[in-house]
C-alpha cells in the first residue's frame, strides 16, 4: 500500500508507531520498523542527550529500517535542553522526528538543514494548519478518542479526519481511535494517508511495559478511560484506576481552583514509570484511548501489522468493493 507517508518516510507499511514516554525505547521502535512500520523512540524517556544517542545507536543495531525521534516541547519553565536532544538526533543520522507539545517553530531550520523530515501531533485543524505553515512536512492529527492529551476542542476523529483533509495540503496521519484493519481503511476514507498507533503498540511483546499493563487494556473496554486535569486546561485521557479516581474527587472538590501541585503526586512522570515499568498498576494515572476496547491480545508487532495489512486488503476487495 502506497501512501504520500509511505513515500515520505520511506516505509512498507502506512503505519507509526507513536511516541510514549517511559514506552518508545529501541526495542519497541525496531520491532515497529522491521515490521515495516514507522517505530519511534521517545527523546525525553531518555535523562540526558547523550542518552538518547545512545539509545538511537541501540536502535541501529537492532533495524536497518526508517526510524524516528519523538521530541516533545513542554510548558516549562525549566526547559530540557532542546538543541542538545536535537544535535544526538542529527549526528545519529536519523531522518524523521515527531514533534509534539508546543510548537518546533524555532528548531525547525536546525532539522531542515540536517535533512530530517517533521511530523508534528496537532489536536486541531488550526494547529495543523500553522504546522503546515511553518514548514512541517506532515501532521498528526489527534482525535478527541485519543490517549493522553486530545486539546480541549473534543472533536472526533469522524470529524477532524475530514475536516484536515479540506484544509491541508501536507499529508497527515490519523491518530486516536486506532487499532486494526478497520481503522486504517477507514482513516484513508476520511483522506488521511496512515495511521498513528500509542495503545495498540502498548499491549505487544515488544512493547517494555509490564505484563500487568497489557492484561489491563485487554481486560478493558472504551467505557474504562476518563478525563483529568480538565480544570487546568490539559486535559489528559487515561484508564480508570485509584488514583484516577482520587484525581477527579480533587478536581471536584476544588472545581475551577484545581491547581496542578494539588495532584501531582498523582500524575508525575516518575509515578506513571512505576504503573508501567513494575505493574503498580494504581499508583499514578497513565495515558490510555478508548481503543483499548477493540485490543483483545497481545501480538508481535510483525504480527500485528502484518494482520492489519492482510485484514485491510481483504476489507477494501471483498466489503467495500463488493458494494459496488
Amino acid at each position: 500500500m502506497k501512501t504520500r507517508i509511505t513515500e515520505l518516510f520511506g516505509i512498507e507499511h502506512p503505519i507509526i508507531q507513536g511516541g510514549m514516554h517511559w514506552v518508545g525505547y529501541a526495542e519497541l521502535a525496531a520491532a515497529v520498523s522491521n515490521a515495516g512500520g514507522l517505530g519511534i523512540i521517545t527523546a525525553l524517556t531518555q535523562p540526558t542527550p547523550d542518552d538518547l544517542a545512545k539509545e538511537i545507536a541501540r536502535c541501529k543495531e537492532l533495524t536497518d529500517k526508517p526510524f524516528g525521534v519523538n521530541l516533545t516541547f513542554l510548558p516549562s519553565f525549566q526547559e530540557p535542553p532542546y538543541p542538545e536532544y536535537i544535535q544526538a538526533i542529527i549526528d545519529g543520522g536519523v531522518k524523521i522526528v515527531e514533534t509534539a507539545g508546543r510548537s518546533p517553530e524555532k528548531y525547525m531550520p536546525a532539522l531542515h538543514e540536517a535533512g530530517i523530515k517533521v511530523i508534528h501531533k496537532c489536536t486541531s485543524v488550526r494547529h495543523a494548519l500553522k504546522a503546515q505553515k511553518i514548514g512541517c512536512d506532515a501532521v498528526s492529527v489527534d482525535g478527541f478518542e485519543c490517549g493522553g492529551h486530545p486539546g480541549e476542542d473534543d472533536i472526533p476523529n469522524f470529524i477532524l479526519l475530514p475536516r484536515a483533509a479540506e484544509e491541508l495540503e501536507i499529508p497527515f496521519v490519523a491518530s486516536g481511535g486506532m487499532a486494526d484493519a478497520r481503522s486504517l481503511v477507514a482513516a484513508l476514507a476520511l483522506g488521511a494517508d496512515g495511521m498513528n498507533m500509542g495503545t495498540r503498540f502498548l499491549a505487544t511483546r515488544e512493547a517494555p511495559v509490564h505484563d500487568r499493563v497489557k492484561e489491563t487494556i485487554v481486560e478493558s473496554d472504551e467505557l474504562q478511560t476518563r478525563l483529568v486535569m480538565r480544570p487546568l486546561r490539559n486535559t489528559e485521557r487515561v484508564l480508570k484506576n485509584a488514583a484516577v479516581d482520587e484525581i477527579i474527587r480533587i478536581e471536584k472538590e476544588k472545581g475551577a481552583d484545581t491547581q496542578i501541585e494539588d495532584i501531582r503526586h498523582l500524575v508525575s512522570g516518575a509515578k506513571g514509570k512505576l504503573v508501567l515499568h513494575e505493574g503498580k498498576m494504581d499508583e499514578a494515572a497513565w495515558s490510555c484511548g478508548m481503543v483499548a476496547g477493540l485490543i483483545h491480545d497481545v501480538p508481535s508487532c510483525e504480527e500485528l501489522i502484518n494482520r492489519i495489512m492482510s485484514d485491510a486488503d481483504t476489507l477494501i476487495r471483498d466489503r467495500l468493493m463488493g458494494l459496488l
